[in-house]
């Protein structure tokens, strides 16, 4: 994969590119504010981009915003966020880019900085990424639900249905979401069959009926 990295830790960054190397990647950019993310971006059109949360001048959300601006410039350019913390606001301000219809499509990523110590789960995120993928980490899960509001629209979906759209959000497959169940991929499929049916997401290739559920169970 070709990998633009915007993270100011010159650490952290130079370990993301031999890693990215070693494993086979090009990394065609490495750079350490949001301005020059965005410019990259749109120069290099890669296949997904890996950007820190804060960076300079304020170290606040710099990064996330340029991510947002790179989504708006190159329509579906896949970003796989890196935080220190869970912040939850921006986290939302990320899903916002997955628009229904196909708009913003998938590719987006929201991974604690922690999760890099565990080589294959990152490498595996990453080109979930790539391919389009919704990945989140699920300690960023467990805080966005924690904002429910009392009007969920999911109250409808059963405690296993519940349960197979949580680990949806955490980027699984189907076959994953089995083997975490101990239930067989029939089950997990009729499951998902019926979380479409009760969130009305009726077939439609263009829509991206499954980032649309997890947004959905994201937003709830």
């Amino acid at each position: 994969m070709r990998v633009v990295i915007a993270d100011d830790a010159v650490l952290l960054r130079e370990g993301l590119i031999r890693l990215l190397t070693e494993h086979g990647h090009d990394v065609v950019a490495a750079v350490g504010d949001g301005t020059t993310l965005v410019e990259a971006i749109v120069t290099h059109r890669p296949d997904v981009s890996i950007v820190d949360v804060r960076m300079p001048p304020s170290h606040t959300d710099e990064g996330l915003r340029a991510a947002v601006e790179a989504r708006q410039r190159v329509p579906r350019t896949p970003i796989l966020v890196l935080s220190q913390y869970v912040e939850v606001s921006y986290a939302d301000d990320l899903l916002a880019t997955v628009k229904p219809g196909g708009v913003g499509g998938g590719g987006i990523g929201y991974l604690l900085k922690d999760r890099v110590a565990a080589i294959d789960e990152f490498l595996d995120a990453l080109r979930r990424v790539a391919g389009g993928g919704t990945v989140l980490d699920p300690e960023v899960v467990g805080q966005l639900l924690v904002r429910r509001r009392r009007d969920d629209p999911l109250r409808q979906l059963t405690p296993r249905e519940r349960e197979v759209l949580g680990l949806m959000a955490e980027g699984r497959s189907n076959t994953a979401i089995a083997r975490a169940l101990v239930v067989s991929d029939g089950a997990v499929e009729k499951h998902v069959r019926n979380i479409f049916t009760k969130l009305q997401l009726p077939p439609d290739e263009e829509q991206h009926r499954r980032v649309l559920a997890v947004l959905a169970y994201l937003r709830g």
